[in-house]
């Protein structure tokens, strides 16, 4: 494990202090479980703008191959 310093907003360790105490978990504990919260959170959001942006390059190809589908589609009804 690595040591780190950590600078806490007040209200936010007063908080965190009062629900450690009704719920009896080691301030480590419970820092350590919401960070790796917080990263599973991260991983996701990004996931999801990487999806999104991936999405968009592939929707014009996309559309111009139903474009091109359509047009076949209609082609063999002429004959």
């Amino acid at each position: 494990m690595r040591n780190i310093s950590l600078k806490m907003d007040d209200s936010i360790f007063g908080e965190t202090e009062k629900i450690l105490s009704k719920i009896k978990k080691p301030r480590n504990r419970y820092i350590n479980e919401a960070i790796k919260y917080y990263n599973r959170l991260q991983k996701r959001l990004l996931l999801e703008k990487r999806l999104k942006a991936e999405s968009e390059l592939v929707k014009n190809d996309s559309l111009k191959v139903l474009k091109e589908f359509e047009e076949v589609d209609y082609a063999d009804e002429t004959i």
